[in-house]
């Protein structure tokens, strides 16, 4: 993309200002009311441990009564130190987070500096209000973010509602269509201090609670290998527990309830 006049002449530090002054055309285009949208039934929960944050999501994609994709990624990485994870309208949602990674990049390369956690909340804030003539025609996403912010040495998570409200959670939080279940099983569990193995152990379980209760919400597939998706951050950054760790996991969550 080629941009004209004052190349420093940005208009701030927004990728997506930029974009919709230079080449509006590339935006994400407003879809037809009678389309038809691939809609993501989802469980993404959130919860702080002393250190840090994990994020988890379910893997079940589903198009009404019928499961559409089993290994769908429903947490993103958005920069080093935080995460977003989806639910909701999937196309859109999924369009949102990568936009969303994208401004924050693009905001440490213009700064200099990365934007603070606070003010990344309330950027994706600003995303979610501006999707809002899309929620109207259905097309619903509300987003989950977490992260930990290295300068203060604390973690936070943020919710949000289809308007852009931001809410601010220092202990757990879920959402999607088992998300209910999943904050009844945190909140049942939930106690100050947790370490890392302890929290992690504890969103495999509010998964696995919220699958039990929520047709569009996939538990482990332990014959296909599919696990969910598990991120944690902390002062070391963001990084993904892999598929090996995981079916540990849940052998052993499986084995302590079989008890």
């Amino acid at each position: 993309m080629r941009l004209g006049g004052d190349p420093f002449d940005l208009m701030g530090p927004s990728f997506s200002a930029v974009l919709r002054r230079e080449a509006p055309e590339l935006l994400v285009q407003r879809l037809d009311p009678g389309a038809v949208p691939h809609v993501e039934g989802t469980t993404v929960l959130a919860l702080t441990y002393a250190g840090g944050v994990v994020m988890a999501g379910d893997r079940r994609g589903t198009s009404g009564n019928v499961i559409s994709k089993r290994d769908m990624r429903k947490v993103f990485e958005a920069d080093s130190w935080s995460a977003v994870a989806i639910s909701g309208a999937a196309g859109p949602a999924m369009e949102m987070a990568r936009i969303f990674a994208t401004e924050l990049e693009f905001y440490e390369k213009v700064e200099g500096v990365p934007l603070s956690l606070e003010g990344k909340a309330n950027k994706l804030a600003q995303m979610v209000r501006s999707n809002l003539p899309m929620a109207l025609q259905g097309l619903v996403v509300v987003p989950l973010f977490a992260g930990y912010e290295p300068r203060g040495g604390f973690a936070r998570i943020y919710e949000y509602d289809a308007a852009g409200g931001r809410y601010e959670e220092r202990r757990f939080a879920s959402t999607g269509s088992g998300g209910r279940d999943a904050r009844g099983s945190l909140k049942a569990r939930y106690r100050e201090g947790l370490d890392r193995e302890q929290a992690v152990d504890m969103v495999i379980e509010a998964l696995w609670d919220a699958a039990d209760e929520d047709s569009a919400t996939g538990g482990p597939d332990l014959v296909r290998q599919i696990f969910p998706l598990v991120a944690i951050i902390d002062a070391d950054g963001y990084r993904e527990l892999g598929d090996d760790t995981l079916s540990t996991r849940v052998e052993e969550v499986i084995a302590e309830r079989r008890a």
